[in-house]
């Protein structure tokens, strides 16, 4: 039965990579490519929601393996302008893991055994 205190956010609304036809519900300048339920999470949380995900399949693209989120709705507050707010917190999420890649003792240019092999 659907819980109407919640909205449910779908990857798809905020994936760079398909159409607004297909699904994508914000602008291409603020999603992200193929984005990660476990980063939707953590947008949603740096906003101050309690969010339950879950893995399942868009309605509008059963062939691929989507996920969304279920959080409270707050007084005052307008799905749209909701989404907008959460792309924002997920391109910083997204930053952030980028930067933590690049600072890592592998992201650093150093090159692993298997790579050094290749060059021989």
């Amino acid at each position: 039965m659907k819980d109407y205190k919640r909205h449910v956010l779908w990857l798809d609304y905020f994936n760079s990579s398909i159409t607004r036809e297909q699904g994508r519900r914000i602008p291409l300048d603020r999603s992200v490519k193929d984005p990660k339920l476990d980063e939707l999470v953590e947008a949603t949380t740096l906003l101050g929601y309690s969010p339950e995900s879950e893995a399942v399949r868009h309605p509008k693209r059963v062939s691929i393996q989507s996920g969304c989120v279920s959080i409270e709705k707050r007084s005052g507050v307008k799905k749209g302008a909701l989404l907008i707010e959460i792309a924002k917190s997920l391109s910083i999420v997204r930053g952030k893991r980028a930067l933590q890649q690049s600072t890592s003792p592998q992201g650093k240019g150093q090159k692993g055994a298997h790579q050094q092999q290749n060059r021989r």
